[in-house]
């Protein structure tokens, strides 16, 4: 089951933050970006962050889940969606601890 364009704009519009954040479909489901690193994911119409130290103490207890079969577990953000300066705080967390991804170099 893929998740829905409307399910990903409310989460979308639920952050709220000083960085750009877009989103992009892939497989049916949606990587969310911060900045161009990738903060978190949608499949199923869950949201799946990308589990960090001060993530994790931030959450308190989060529950780990894998987005897909064989993905390695993710923060599964269920309780507060709807509280928009808690998850706009997650998300900020999660983009200043994440390295910065590699620039891909392409062959001539």
């Amino acid at each position: 089951m893929s998740s829905s364009k409307d399910f990903v704009e409310f989460i979308v519009d639920q952050i709220v933050s000083i960085w750009k954040i877009r989103y992009r479909k892939m497989f049916g489901e949606y990587v969310l970006y911060c900045n161009e690193k990738v903060v978190a994911l949608i499949c199923d119409n869950k949201l799946f962050v990308k589990p960090t130290n001060k993530g994790e103490i931030f959450i308190g207890k989060p529950l780990f889940s894998p987005a897909y079969p064989w993905a390695k577990p993710s923060f599964l953000i269920e309780e507060n969606l709807e509280e928009s300066e808690w998850l706009s705080e997650l998300i900020q967390i999660t983009y200043k601890e994440l390295p910065t991804p590699k620039v891909k170099k392409y062959k001539k």
